[in-house]
């Protein structure tokens, strides 16, 4: 155990020494690494930030109900004795003068509105139901469309299910660019592997005449993959967090013109550590592959 632990120590040194003495190649085959997988790392905190931004929309949907122009007093009082049924959690009627002082002051159109020859809005129920499936508030919503003086009604739902729909296949598009570009990434540290083994050929070779296993050749070598797959995914947090500085500024102004203060949050520790893992991973595998290939060339070679 304790010889099995020095030769460890005596490859990851070995493997740390040949990265250090080659700076340039080094950093290239790092930043290569790092702006492939920020590509999909970069879409998936996007979509972090879209989903977070759909959570902070009300968790109860609202069914707004919008009244006829000439609805009649008794259609009025249809329509509130119908929203005092069961299936009906909460109503809130907005008259038509409250709703144009509120787009007046929310949009800040006081001088068009005040321009207007009559207020072209409708009297409104704001209405929340007691159902919580899609299914069960689109019947209340048409229920409510049917009743007599009802011009129409909006679940103000749709939009924002549309989002998560977009976020699920965002999803899964990015689980997509993962395996394409984890497997560019097996490709790139396997190249960078195998000039160094074929480099290193007479050496082993006489490794080989001398007794070494094709473990312990190649040992050195998968050092040397995790290691550039861990540069990899370093690279790829300075990639994002550029790319965060960069973006920071201009979404906080698009979300401070809507009256939100929304803003870009970083990747967490967990998620960083799963980067550096799968680059760090894929390094292996790709220095693996490429290794053993090259060692069974070298040997048919001889």
């Amino acid at each position: 155990m304790i010889g099995w632990l020095r030769h460890q120590k005596h490859a990851l040194a070995a493997a740390l020494a040949r990265l250090l003495g080659q700076p340039v190649g080094t950093f290239l085959t790092a930043l290569a690494m790092g702006v492939a997988i920020s590509l999909p790392s970069g879409l998936y905190l996007a979509l972090g930030n879209l989903g977070r931004l759909a959570g902070d929309l009300p968790a109860q949907p609202e069914i707004s109900v919008f009244l006829d122009a000439d609805a009649s007093a008794a259609h009025k009082l249809a329509i509130a004795g119908r929203l005092q049924q069961p299936d009906i959690a909460q109503a809130r009627y907005v008259p038509k003068e409250d709703a144009l002082a509120a787009l007046s002051a929310a949009q800040d159109l006081a001088d068009i509105t005040a321009g207007l020859a009559q207020n072209p809005l409708p009297d409104a129920w704001v209405v929340h139901a007691r159902a919580s499936s899609r299914e069960e508030l689109a019947r209340v919503a048409a229920d409510l469309a049917r009743l007599p003086g009802v011009a129409e009604t909006h679940l103000d739902s749709q939009w924002a299910e549309r989002l998560q729909a977009a976020l699920v296949i965002g999803r899964s598009v990015v689980w997509l660019l993962a395996g394409l570009f984890a497997i560019a990434l097996i490709a790139i540290s396997g190249n960078a592997i195998r000039a160094l083994v074929l480099a290193r050929r007479d050496e082993i070779q006489v490794s080989r005449l001398i007794g070494a296993t094709d473990r312990y050749i190649r040992r050195p070598f998968l050092y040397l993959g995790a290691l550039q797959g861990l540069l990899g995914g370093l690279a790829a947090g300075g990639v994002l967090a550029l790319a965060a500085w960069v973006l920071r500024a201009p979404v906080e102004q698009l979300a401070g013109l809507y009256g939100s203060t929304f803003h870009l949050l970083p990747p967490t520790a967990a998620e960083m550590a799963v980067v550096l893992g799968l680059t760090t991973l894929s390094g292996w595998l790709g220095a693996w592959l490429t290794v053993t290939r090259t060692l069974r060339q070298v040997m048919a070679a001889r």
